[in-house]
């Protein structure tokens, strides 16, 4: 299973390191690729999987982390993805528990480091995978492909096509399936070690760690199970340096049976069982905790998969195939979500497209026929070995077993990119044992190979800092992705420009008429801008289109009720509420409609759901009060008001409408403490200034009074009634001056 120095490599115009020096060269370039995403920000997918993911905050139990999916949704859930990462989500929730909150460095910094750390490694992966395994007297692993493998490990790690693993926290799932995946690799390697004289004998003892570790990369991201292909491909081709090519035909021409035997022994067979074995338990394992069975995608995820027409969807994977292997030849057009239009379907075979899945495969059948048929054993195994690399990691995600979410997704081709990169050294290091007379100008090539790589890394990494350079950079890549053209507008949106939000919803709903989303925050928009007919009527369209879409509902009903249309307002809100059992905002709206049809009671019942459903409901239970205040229900406005101020001690608001209750009901003391309280949290509230003067004004605290209505004048000059009450004090300031003897 040893095999001798390869020529070709010496020709590599690299320096020969040593494996330390390898190490921390490639390390240090992987640092360099993607140093400058250190102090971005949360973006895209990070929002659901990390900001709002509960089960990283250190009150809720760890043992959700093992219930629940990567998002933090139930894995018995029918919404839920079913993407099971407890590992990588325990790994969160230290980063979490190490910052003492939500601060996005250190996920950066555990992200890029994992990267190198993983670049690094894959230094002794690729000197086995080339130069094959072997041990010197002191059971050290020799590398025969020190300036090959040391090659491939930079094309790996300054590969831009890694950008969105590593710059993208969410990512974390993709290097953490790496680095198991790796560890898996080279404890099955250690099962052969050097005082073992042949194939046959072997360590049980590794095969188990590494299935473990197997389990492991499972528990990071499903892809990780891949690695078991990869290591009984390994077993076949070098360890038991089968030729698969004169095996198959002596299966195929029926030869005797001692000459198959003899390329099968029974050590390889015992070590492929067990592989086979270790993956179906996790197979196993891995159904009965996804529950309910596969997840549900729409045809927006992966159009291609709802094709009616067999033949066209096996075109349009094929077709998605070519895509991938486009984006690792040339990284430079990257996008974050590739869905939704980016990529139109191919709904004929004389597209024009056609051609270039053709040319993929007459490239695959080209490079496979020199991996089987090769005389050169050494290049069989290598071509082998690294397409075994490239495909088999990638099959999770082909449609082949099962539909994805997906179209195109770069973070998928991170472990995959390792076989690429161990082609693309295997080619160059033959380039340059052809080509030797030209050293100096086959080694500026590569330097320059190297620099363009390194600068699209730290330029993409530089578009994944936040979400306004991510999504403004997915335009020019993805002019015709709805989903692009709504995140940007909902970035916009969010930072207050919604003039030019407006603008890219409507280019989402044109690019994708049935786009529910983008109507329903476009409908928000102009209902805040008081277009309220339009508003309707995208939000009618986008519950007509997808009738338990429970937040258009809702925002349906605020219109309508801005339309002074109540019954149909009514009825929106509770086809909201059946949607979304558990809906407090709706509860709130709702009761706000029944308040202004003086349905009090209603109003109260609504606005107590909403608390119920949601304990720090502020405006819930501020409007309580204030009903309960305004329909002269004192005394239960007081006891609300004190319920409420238990569960949200801090909140102005509430405080300031209890203390108006308990100024009516002539506590002043007590009113007064209220009120100074509120203001110590909001020193600026005009009416909070004002409703204290008219407690003092009434207490007979005349001069605190006039202080405070001066205060209030100062802070809005417009307050309503303060200037009439600031007016009339001073009439009776001035009578009691007047009277009061000098």
């Amino acid at each position: 299973m040893a095999q001798t120095e390869i020529n070709w490599d010496q020709q590599i115009p690299l320096p020969k390191l040593s494996p330390f020096h390898a190490k921390i060269a490639v390390a240090l370039v992987a640092l360099l690729c993607f140093i400058n995403s250190y102090d971005g920000d949360f973006v895209f997918d990070d929002s659901e999987a990390i900001v709002n993911n509960k089960d990283l905050i250190p009150s809720t139990p760890l043992n959700n982390i093992w219930r629940n999916d990567f998002w933090g949704s139930k894995l018995s859930s029918n919404n839920s993805h079913k993407s099971y990462r407890p590992l990588t989500v325990l790994t969160f929730r230290l980063n979490y528990l190490m910052a003492g909150g939500l601060h996005p460095v250190g996920f950066h910094v555990l992200n890029i480091g994992l990267h190198s750390l993983i670049s690094a490694l894959m230094i002794d992966m690729f000197s086995v995978l080339i130069g094959g395994l072997a041990y010197d007297g002191n059971g050290n692993r020799l590398n025969h492909a020190p300036k090959a493998s040391l090659l491939a490990g930079l094309l790996f790690a300054a590969h831009p096509v890694h950008t969105e693993s590593v710059a993208g926290i969410v990512g974390r799932a993709d290097l953490l399936c790496a680095l198991f995946f790796q560890l898996s690799f080279l404890t099955y390697c250690k099962a052969f070690r050097g005082d073992r004289e042949s194939e046959e004998k072997f360590s049980i003892h590794w095969i188990a760690v590494s299935l473990l570790l197997c389990a492991a990369a499972m528990l990071c991201k499903e892809q990780g199970i891949t690695v078991l292909g990869v290591n009984a491909a390994f077993d076949v081709l070098l360890i038991c340096n089968v030729n698969v090519y004169e095996l198959s035909q002596r299966l195929f021409l029926r030869r005797k049976a001692d000459d198959v035997s003899e390329r099968v022994r029974t050590g390889l067979l015992i070590r492929l069982a067990l592989l086979a074995m270790g993956g179906a338990s996790l197979l196993y394992a891995r159904w009965r905790i996804m529950g309910t069975g596969p997840p549900t995608f729409t045809e927006v995820d992966n159009p291609a998969s709802f094709a009616e027409n067999v033949f066209l969807r096996i075109v349009n994977y094929n077709y998605y195939y070519s895509l991938n292997a486009w984006v690792l030849l040339c990284p430079w057009w990257l996008c974050f979500d590739w869905s939704m239009g980016c990529v139109p379907l191919i709904k004929s075979a004389f597209d024009w497209r056609t051609a270039w899945l053709l040319l993929l495969w007459c490239f695959l059948i080209g490079l496979i026929s020199q991996a089987l048929c090769s005389q050169d054993s050494q290049r069989r195994r290598t071509l082998t070995l690294g397409l075994v690399l490239l495909v088999v990691p990638f099959l999770p995600a082909c449609n082949i077993f099962f539909r994805v979410g997906f179209v195109i997704a770069e973070r998928v081709l991170y472990l995959s990119s390792a076989g690429y990169c161990l082609l693309l050294a295997y080619a160059l290091g033959h380039c340059c044992g052809r080509w030797s007379r030209h050293k100096g100008l086959l080694r500026a090539s590569l330097l320059a190979l190297l620099c363009v790589y390194v600068a699209r890394c730290a330029l993409r990494s530089h578009q994944w800092r936040s979400e306004q350079s991510l999504f403004t950079s997915a335009l020019s890549v993805c002019p015709l992705n709805a989903k692009v053209h709504y995140n940007v507008g909902k970035n916009l949106a969010d930072r207050g420009n919604t003039s030019a939000a407006i603008r890219y919803y409507r280019e989402a709903v044109r690019l994708h008429p049935t786009y529910v989303h983008a109507m329903n925050n476009l409908g928000n928009i102009l209902k805040e801008r008081n277009e309220l007919v339009e508003a309707e009527e995208l939000l009618a369209k986008a519950v007509l289109i997808q009738p338990d879409f429970a937040a258009a509902w809702m925002n349906l009903g605020i219109v309508q009720n801005s339309l002074k249309k109540y019954k149909e307002a009514e009825q929106s809100y509770w086809n909201a509420i059946q949607f979304r059992k558990k809906y407090p905002d709706c509860y709130y709206n709702l009761g706000r409609l029944y308040a202004d049809l003086n349905r009090h009671l209603d109003a109260l019942n609504a606005w107590r759901n909403a608390t119920v459903l949601k304990p720090d409901h502020s405006l819930a239970w501020n409007n309580m009060v204030i009903l309960l205040d305004n329909t002269g229900n004192l005394a239960q406005a007081e006891a609300i008001g004190r319920e409420a101020l238990k569960l949200l001690p801090n909140d102005h608001t509430i405080m300031f409408s209890l203390a108006n209750v308990l100024g009516k009901l002539q506590k002043y003391k007590e009113s007064e403490g209220f009120f100074l309280q509120a203001l110590r949290i909001n020193p600026n509230a005009a009416s909070c200034h004002g409703n204290l003067a008219v407690l003092y004004h009434r207490w007979g605290k005349l001069e605190l009074a006039k202080k405070h209505y001066e205060l209030s004048l100062k802070l809005d000059p417009e307050a309503p009634g303060t200037k009439d009450n600031y007016n009339m004090l001073r009439r009776k300031l001035d009578q009691l001056y007047r009277t009061t003897p000098p």
